[in-house]
Order: C-alpha cells, then structure tokens, then sequence
C-alpha cells in the first residue's frame, strides 16, 4: 500500500512538473523596447494620487544626466484591455485595488522573459504606501531584468578580445560594433560611434590602497579621474583633456560587481578648455584577491540627443565584467 502511495505521489510531482514546463513552453516571447514599462491600472487611478506616486518612483530623473530623462518611459494600460498580444511586455507594473496590501515579483507570467510587479491594496492610500515603502525593490526588480535583456542583445554579436583577459586578467562582453582606440601600459580605451557623438569605456587598476574610503571619497574620485583623463583621453585641440564637471557633484553609491564590493560614481565630465561634455558612470572594484582595485568607466558624449539608452547600455557592459581566479 505505502509503495502503491509513492508511486501516486511520484506521478503527481510529475505531472505537476510537465503542466509548469509545458506552460514555459507555451509562453509567448517578451518584446518592448529598453526601459519601457506597462502600468496595468485603472485610468481613475492612474489620473490620481496612485498614478502621481507612480510617475514620482518610476519616471524620476535618472541620476547623473545633463537634462531629466526618466528611469522608464511609462504606457498605461486599462485592465479590461490588457489581453493577447498587450500582455506580452517584458516589464508590467499591474495595480490591483480591493485586496490585502501588498507587493508581489513575479517572472514569466504571461511572456518570456518577463518581470511583473503587482501591487495591492484596500484603498487608494494602502496601494501609495506599498509603491513608497517597496520603491527600492520594485526599481531594482525591472531594471535588473532590462539589464538581462540588454546584456542578452549584446551577446548576440560580441567582440572578439583576449588581450583584457592577458593583461588585466578580466573578461568583458561588448559589441562588435565597439573598437578599442587605446591599450597601453595596461589602459584600455574602447569607444563606439554613434550618430552623434561616441560612448566610450576606460578600463585600468589601481594599487588596493589607491582609495581610501571617507569624507573625502568624491575629492580622491574626481582627482583620479582628472589625472587619467590629462594622462589618456586627449580634446579635440592641443593642451585639452577629459576633467570632472566642477559646477556639478558626482553622486557615489555601493553596489556590486562581479560579487565583489564596488564603488559606483555618476556625474558629469567636461574637456577643459574646450565646449564638449556629458555624463560618466565609473565603477572601482574591490579586487582583493588580486590586491588591486580595477577600475571601469563608461561616458558618453551625445549633444543634442537623450544619453539615458546610451549611458544604459554602457552600465550593461560594465555589469558583464568578470575578474578571472
């Protein structure tokens, strides 16, 4: 009888396990452009104090832009028309007003890959309280999965390079479409043209006590970024170079990189004595196995035109980075 029981119980998980992987299966593939949101919700709250706490998180300005640009570019969808082919977003904030407040992640639910955030609540103030309590997560939860998506879209056509892997014993995936106009003495420049300008990467180490970690980190950041753009990154003329913008303070973070602590600084870079400039996003990884810092930046320089999708794309390169044992 208890052997009779173990092989129902057996086929239950089974059939269990094929009715999941048949539904993966069945899944349609995800699509939208980068950093473009669905917001499932009722057009009443959506023209509410729900929808202003929404566009207030979710389309704020993203830290270290020249001009506002927003974190994600927002439609908003009626529940009675989010169906077929409208489902298959691949990020979808849904609201739902009327039950227990709370906030769900869930993956693959209508589409492949997918990320979808629900939100729920009694009234319109418990829904506000979990968008403003849970900001960090529900940011955290799309912009991770665009930078899947990105990094996926890179790997589609990547540069062939192993002279990052000889010489500072990494491996970074970029696209073909990047060259690499410098490598010496173990600094490289890596740049792609673009319609406008270029977006560049620098990629170089440090002694392990380069950087002290105090009230004074933006002042030694800003210092080590100055001396390297005077050193390697020339103007368009004679005596010009890379600089930190002085009128604009860098923002710092923590964050990770290749499991490994790191330092994030977003700001501005300008070229002294000439009018060009934009904005950087510069990483100093904790390398202590290997008694170093490894540093890794990207910038932009795009006048005229939006640089959040440019800057993006950079901080997807850099994500990708791995620091070989």
């Amino acid at each position: 009888m208890k052997h009779a029981l173990l092989i129902v119980s057996f086929l239950f998980i089974l059939s269990c396990n094929n009715n999941e992987s048949s539904k993966q299966k069945m899944l349609s593939k995800s699509s939208g452009n980068i950093n473009n949101l669905s917001v499932v919700i009722d057009n009443e709250l959506w023209e509410g104090n729900v929808g202003e706490a929404i566009r207030n998180i979710l389309a704020a300005p993203v830290d270290g832009l020249p001009q506002d640009e927003p974190l994600f570019n927002m439609s908003q969808i009626p529940p009675a028309v989010f169906s077929g082919f409208v489902t298959n977003n691949r990020t979808v904030l849904k609201i739902e007003k009327g039950s227990e407040a709370s906030v769900k992640i869930a993956s693959n639910v209508y589409a492949k890959p997918q990320k979808l955030v629900l939100i729920t609540g009694k009234t319109d103030n418990e829904i506000i309280q979990q968008i403003e309590e849970n900001e960090q997560k529900i940011i955290a939860a799309f912009k991770n999965e665009e930078i899947k998506e990105k990094q996926r879209r890179i790997a589609l056509s990547l540069h062939k390079n192993n002279s990052l892997k000889n010489n500072l014993g990494i491996t970074l995936n970029f696209p073909t479409a990047y060259r690499i106009a410098k490598e010496e003495d173990n600094f490289y420049w890596i740049r792609k043209d673009i319609t406008t300008g270029t977006t560049n990467l620098m990629i170089y180490e440090l002694p392990y006590t380069y950087i002290k970690k105090g009230d004074s980190l933006v002042d030694q950041i800003i210092k080590l970024r100055d001396s390297v753009g005077k050193a390697h990154i020339p103007g368009p003329t004679d005596g010009t170079y890379m600089i930190t913008e002085e009128a604009y303070a860098p923002a710092v973070f923590e964050t990770i990189i290749d499991n490994k602590p790191t330092i994030e600084t977003k700001g501005l870079w300008d070229v002294k004595n000439a009018f060009m400039s934009g904005p950087f996003i510069n990483y100093i990884i904790d390398d202590k196995i290997n008694n170093r810092l490894l540093v890794i930046e990207g910038f932009a320089f795009a006048p005229s035109v939006g640089k959040r999708d440019y800057m993006f794309e950079l901080e997807a390169i850099i994500r990708s980075l791995k620091i070989n044992d």
